[in-house]
């Protein structure tokens, strides 16, 4: 604000563009920020979840090679009968929350066995099945 003669001249800055760049320069900032790139997200290693299965709990079906003719079954080194999987499995994972089952097998017996084992272990409602070889058992 000024005071003074009516005829004095003023010699004061106008603000007003300034205000207008201001504004224009905000807008384009705001603008702006989002699409600049964020990086690369990268997820925290996690411990983990679980322990090994507890041995005692690990279903083992094993194939053994007799001859000609056909193989003779063992569950966890139980004699089992092959007419008796399908009852014995539904019996050991009725209320089991894990279902997970290994077929191990001779190197001679047909995987035609194998086969079988593994549907009837889909019968008794195993959720995972997995197939034992000896370089697996063996650790290498």
């Amino acid at each position: 604000m000024s005071m003074g003669d009516s005829g004095s001249k003023l010699s004061e800055i106008n603000v007003t563009p300034m205000i207008d760049i201001l504004l224009v320069l905000l807008i384009i900032f705001m603008v702006i920020v989002p699409v600049t790139p964020k990086g690369l997200e990268a997820l925290v290693p996690q411990p983990p979840r679980a322990q090994q299965p507890n041995p005692e709990r690990v279903v083992v079906v094993q194939l053994f090679e007799h001859g000609s003719a056909a193989p003779t079954y063992k569950i966890n080194d139980v004699d089992v009968a092959h007419t008796e999987l399908l009852p014995k499995l539904t019996e050991i994972y009725a209320n089991r929350a894990e279902r997970v089952m290994f077929v191990k097998g001779d190197d001679k017996v047909d995987f035609a066995y194998i086969a079988d084992v593994i549907d009837i272990g889909r019968s008794a409602n195993v959720d995972h099945i997995g197939l034992m070889t000896p370089r697996i058992q063996a650790g290498q």
